[in-house]
């Protein structure tokens, strides 16, 4: 399988998230996109793509892109993350490591800031095109997004 960085326009997500504060827990991460899926069949609403993100240290956030007409309720906002430059990579975390895809895009985009290509890295993003507990394809299309602000033109 070949990784291959790249910087590429991202487009906007409208979304319901759920987040919480804590430890790392793959299980916790589990549950919460299970109440969003539950939330989004309450609704009637269809969804598309499946978001995991940290926005702030030890702060988590689960997300599911919808279609559709919907309101914050409970815990559950609807919010739009807003399109943009992201560096990404898309791998298979069964054939290449994660942490080996981490490493790697940080150690690209530090050379990108050195070279001028891009001004500085934001937060990051792990987006999947459906369930990846439940659905095979969707785990071996991981793709890791980080926000980058690139320089103004002159």
């Amino acid at each position: 399988m070949t990784v291959r960085f790249e910087l590429k326009r991202a487009p906007s997500y409208r979304v319901a998230t759920l987040r919480w504060t804590g430890p790392w827990s793959d299980a916790q991460i589990r549950r919460k996109f299970g109440a969003l899926v539950r939330w989004a069949d309450h609704q009637k609403l269809r969804t598309r793509k499946w978001i995991f993100r940290e926005p702030a240290e030890r702060t988590w956030e689960v997300a599911l892109e919808i279609r559709g007409r919907a309101r914050s309720e409970g815990e559950v906002r609807v919010r739009t993350y807003r399109g943009g430059t992201v560096a990404r990579v898309v791998f298979d975390p069964k054939i290449v490591a994660p942490e080996v895809v981490y490493h790697g895009l940080s150690d690209w985009l530090r050379w990108r800031r050195k070279d001028g290509t891009i001004r500085s890295v934001g937060d990051y993003r792990e987006v999947y095109r459906g369930d990846p507990w439940r659905d095979a394809d969707a785990l071996a299309r991981t793709e890791v997004q980080f926000v980058v602000r690139t320089p103004k033109p002159r």
